[in-house]
């Protein structure tokens, strides 16, 4: 359930290790954040780009390394963004004035945050520790398409990996999505993975009905 943009991504980076006779470790990132969507494409990332110690199967295409061999898998680094905090509060409404917030709200918000970035994170290292693959976080604050994009310029990453939330081509005309912005701005190869099913509604967990 890819796009052409991961087909072509994968393509470049496997050319690009080609060409150093598989010597250099590939820097992957996926993205991830609370929904389905982000978790589905780590899982797809660790089954398709990566080579596990116990696999047998094969070498992934990017990799081009002996299966079997633990100094030979790539690090994985899951980055989560959380939105910048703000001592004030617009209104919904026009018309209206922005309020400021006490500083015990701005720090129960600021907690909040951080718990569900730990969350996140807690799941998609444990989603790699199934794989066993090694894997590094980072938690970064601000506009979740500029942050994603300086990282990987700021850590010469390789390859981006972000999923992508269906959303219909009116949403995604009027909302835009961090999946679209980065495949444009990146220095990097994208691979944009796809829900798995084009309702556009989340992927189910395994073991969920």
């Amino acid at each position: 359930m890819e796009t052409k943009v991961a087909e072509q991504a994968v393509e470049e980076q496997g050319s690009r290790v080609d060409e150093q006779q598989g010597k250099k470790k590939m820097r992957l990132m996926v993205a991830v954040d609370e929904s389905e969507w982000s978790f589905y494409a780590l899982k797809w990332a660790l089954d398709h780009l990566f080579v596990g110690p116990n696999d047998k199967a094969g070498v992934a295409a990017t990799l081009k390394a002996p299966a079997g061999s633990q100094e030979n898998v790539s690090m994985v680094t899951l980055v989560h963004v959380m939105p910048p905090l703000y001592n004030y509060v617009l209104p919904a409404g026009p018309g209206g004035a922005a309020y400021y917030v006490t500083p015990a709200v701005v720090e129960s918000v600021r907690k909040a945050q951080e718990d569900g970035a730990a969350e996140v994170l807690s799941r998609a290292l444990e989603i790699c520790k199934d794989k066993m693959i090694k894997a590094e976080t980072l938690i970064l604050r601000g506009d979740p398409k500029d942050m994603i994009c300086e990282a990987t310029e700021q850590r010469h990453v390789d390859l981006l990996v972000v999923g992508s939330r269906g959303l219909g081509m009116i949403k995604r005309a009027f909302l835009g999505s961090v999946s679209d912005y980065c495949a444009h701005h990146a220095k990097c190869p994208v691979v944009i993975v796809k829900p798995p099913k084009e309702s556009g509604k989340p992927p189910k967990e395994s073991g969920k009905k």
